[in-house]
């Protein structure tokens, strides 16, 4: 396998090599977003309409339905208010003892004709009864003969009509097994009776209405081929569902719960894998919510129209678009390529070359700014050359000849204090040492200066700090004899010096040392600049290199940034010399310098 060449480099490729391909692609990609977008909206908007028209309809089947079963309801209350009113019903459940059976009889008889009547008029009823709390009983057959194993009082029915005090009481489904060997299902409409005076209750009234009708009407109702009718009540059990055995058995699910929250008159949509489905619901007066469920497929019979209709008129404006695009992307594409070519040819080296774009427009106006921007190049070539060398040397040189004033300011303030407490002989030496620096420092004469002279002014910079900070500061040179005649860069160790007691020794609550050391190693001469300060950790120590010397984190006290010095060596010995640096966090710093060999 072959290896890659180090030196050879990666582009990617850019999505198209011509102006003209992306330009046609680009407005390719706007014509086909715009269309989609447009297609469908407006397909939505009209499934929108269409849907809306559908829940409409539907809502007006659910109300009809509802209205419906109403009915029904109102004429078992109205059968209800019928009995309440009846004088030999009133009078069977009263207080009134009877002395015997034989009294009874009438009335039993005159109640249960009454009732006969009713349900042969209401085939929707299964049965009517009355039940005293004088432990009398009535219904609409002859023979009353309740069921021994039934207790009356713990029937739901009967317990809520008694509850409600006079209020009709409207059950879910159940099977009424209160008459002996009948079992039905029926919904029940329960009430108390009240007596004479309507304080006292005296009886419950009920009527079994056969769920059979519930089912017809709710049957015949046609919402597509799949649409169908629910009925729950108001704790969300069902009443009425054609499927229902399917659902007590779990083997179908169905949105009982949401749609017993559901306000009367709203819809909601439901998508899952049975299909995308609208339910309706309406409250009935007693508590029931009816439920109407449509498919949108069986109600939106014209969609595959709709749709087929918005995309062939999609296609033939793309179509159309696209050939308008690519006739604009090759005419708006072909000065630029002619520009293009004049420019590789630059790129080559020759500057003697003049485009011709005939159209009068940007494209014009850039190939004459080209013809200019060849002429003067050459020129602008060669004197970038020759400045930029000297302008980073005079950069370089004004960097190194600075002096950090508030170094300067501090330096003055010490002398002063010194002169007010009468140490006259301190105020001497201090004043003699930052002579000497400040000579060193404005010297321009020379660039390179012998290692003794910065040995020397390393050691006046010292000895000024030493008597700033006095024991907090400690230090050490120890340069090699060897080396004092060779020559090195002028204030080359001051700027990581005055670092390391910035930086390193002055935020140490303990007293700190710089050690200064200087030795040859072959044809390099090794200075090292060390310290056992707060260190730095590796994080810091990268911003150093990465971050510009100007910007905060990455520049030394004394204005030379550690970028700026290694640069400096390096134009001055060579790309072989440089800076390196070693740090541990509460550790200490360690600057090795490394330049070569030259003779005084």
């Amino acid at each position: 396998m072959l290896k890659p060449n180090k030196r050879t480099s990666i582009i990617p490729f850019p999505p198209f090599k011509s102006i003209q391909s992306s330009i046609f692609f680009t407005f390719s990609c706007l014509i086909l977003v715009t269309v989609m977008v447009i297609s469908l909206n407006s397909y939505r908007l009209s499934v929108d309409a269409v849907e809306t028209n559908s829940q409409s309809y539907v809502q007006e089947i659910i109300k009809q339905v509802n209205s419906n079963i109403q009915s029904y309801i109102d004429n078992m209350e109205n059968i209800s208010m019928l009995a309440m009113t009846n004088k030999d019903v009133k009078y069977y459940i009263s207080n009134n003892s009877f002395i015997s059976k034989s009294d009874r009889m009438p009335y039993e008889k005159r109640i249960s004709d009454l009732f006969q009547a009713i349900l042969y008029s209401r085939k929707d009823i299964s049965a009517i009864m009355v039940f005293g709390y004088n432990g009398f009983n009535v219904s609409d057959r002859r023979i009353t003969l309740l069921n021994p194993y039934v207790k009356l009082e713990e029937q739901s029915w009967y317990k809520e009509a008694k509850r409600k005090g006079g209020q009709s009481v409207i059950s879910p489904p159940h099977v009424q097994n209160i008459i002996q060997n009948e079992y039905r299902w029926v919904v029940s409409l329960s009430r108390e009776l009240k007596s004479t005076d309507g304080i006292r209750g005296e009886g419950i009234f009920l009527v079994d209405l056969n769920l059979s009708i519930i089912n017809d009407i709710c049957s015949q109702i046609n919402m597509g081929k799949k649409g169908y009718v629910f009925i729950v009540d108001k704790s969300g059990n069902i009443v009425y569902h054609p499927q229902q055995q399917l659902i007590y058995s779990n083997l179908r699910s169905e949105q009982i719960s949401r749609a017993a929250a559901a306000k009367s008159g709203t819809s909601f949509t439901v998508d899952d894998d049975k299909g995308k489905r609208v339910y309706s619901v309406q409250d009935t007066n007693f508590g029931w919510k009816i439920v109407g469920v449509a498919y949108t497929d069986d109600l939106i019979a014209n969609e595959g129209m709709i749709r087929n209709s918005i995309l062939m008129y999609a296609l033939i404006g793309i179509l159309f678009s696209l050939l308008l695009s690519l006739f604009l992307s090759y005419r708006i594409s072909k000065p630029l390529r002619i520009l293009q070519r004049d420019m590789k040819k630059v790129e080559r080296g020759n500057f003697d070359v003049r485009t011709n774009i005939e159209p009068i427009n940007e494209i014009g106006q850039l190939g004459r700014s080209f013809n200019l921007m060849t002429a003067q190049i050459k020129n602008l070539m060669e004197e970038i050359i020759d400045n930029q060398e000297s302008k980073r040397k005079s950069e370089l040189m004004l960097l190194q000849s600075q002096i950090n004033p508030h170094f300067l300011y501090n330096t003055l303030d010490s002398i002063i204090w010194m002169g007010e407490q009468k140490k006259h002989e301190e105020v001497v030496l201090m004043t003699s040492a930052l002579a000497k620096l400040f000579r060193a420092s404005i010297t321009k004469d020379k660039e390179l200066v012998p290692i003794r002279v910065e040995v020397e002014h390393i050691t006046n910079y010292l000895l000024i700090q030493k008597m700033r900070y006095d024991e907090q500061l400690e230090y050490e040179i120890d340069v090699s004899p060897d080396i004092m005649h060779y020559k090195t860069l002028k204030i080359l160790l001051q700027p990581f010096v005055e670092n390391a007691i910035y930086h390193g020794i002055r935020n140490k609550p303990e007293p700190g040392k710089i050690t200064i050391r200087g030795r040859e190693q072959n044809e390099t001469i090794l200075f090292e600049v060390a310290d056992d300060g707060m260190g730095m950790t590796p994080e810091q120590l990268e911003n150093i290199w990465t971050m510009h010397d100007k910007k905060q984190g990455a520049k030394l006290t004394s204005g030379i940034g550690i970028g700026n010095v290694h640069e400096r060596i390096k134009l001055f010995f060579g790309q072989e010399y440089g800076i390196r640096i070693q740090s541990e966090p509460e550790e200490g710093t360690v600057v090795t310098i490394a330049i070569p060999k030259i003779k005084e």
